[in-house]
């Protein structure tokens, strides 16, 4: 591999070279893309640029908790807020002749070792072009070293399978100060950066977007449907940094 195509900063960067998509909007350093990345996705927006009767079906899978299974304030549910489903009609909107199916994987108060037990039963089996992966906030339940060895099993996995994953970091708690590196939700994050870049997979820092937005003068509070639950508004931040991908 080039080594310049070794830091996430500079390979983002061939990668928009590449293919060419505007990242209007979104930070590159909430969004890395590493070189082993690169073909892949411009396979997929290959694929989804197709039109009948060349065109496939693209089956795109998101695991996790209760955040992609679209929970607000619990136990409301609004799928079509959430950011799968943001995600789905955006893909629609900018690709109108692909046909494209958006599986939802996730469920409410699962942890990352639940999820990979059934990771080939019910992601793989789907035969997926793209898988996302957001545990990291139920994930501070049972430690670092117990979601690393988790996480990692459902990378090999999709490496195993050459199918494209992408590692989510955790949308906030509000009950935790989000600018502690300390805290529980930081430290998760922290992980889940360190095993995109070890693993080479694609990374969504959420984590590191609404810090931002908080940054930026958003409060935190406009952005929650509950303590741990992202609203609308929060949905969105996540939608627009995977819209950067495809």
């Amino acid at each position: 591999m080039n080594s310049l195509l070794a830091s996430p900063l500079l390979t983002l960067i061939a990668f928009i070279c590449f293919c060419g998509f505007p990242l209007t909007g979104v930070c590159i350093s909430q969004v890395s893309v590493h070189a082993q990345d690169v073909n892949l996705l411009a396979n997929l927006r290959a694929e989804l640029v197709k039109t009948w009767p060349k065109n496939r079906s693209i089956r795109i899978v998101f695991h996790g908790h209760s955040v992609p299974a679209g929970y607000f304030r619990t136990p409301t549910v609004r799928t079509f807020d959430a950011y799968p489903s943001l995600f789905h009609r955006s893909l629609c909107d900018r690709y109108p002749t692909a046909v494209i199916d958006v599986s939802v994987t996730a469920i409410g108060g699962e942890n990352s070792v639940l999820g990979a037990k059934r990771f080939e039963r019910d992601v793989l089996s789907q035969t997926p072009d793209l898988v996302f992966i957001d545990y990291g906030l139920n994930d501070r339940g049972m430690g670092l070293k117990a979601a690393s060895e988790a996480w990692r099993s459902m990378i090999l996995a999709c490496k195993n399978a050459s199918v494209p994953m992408v590692l989510l970091t955790p949308t906030p708690d509000a009950n935790e100060d989000l600018f502690n590196d300390d805290a529980p939700v930081a430290q998760h994050a922290a992980q889940i950066r360190q095993l995109a870049a070890e693993l080479g997979v694609l990374l969504i820092d959420s984590h590191e977007a609404f810090r931002t937005k908080v940054r930026n003068g958003e409060s935190l509070e406009s952005l929650m449907a509950q303590g741990n639950h992202p609203n609308r508004a929060g949905h969105e931040i996540v939608a627009e940094l995977l819209n950067s991908l495809l």
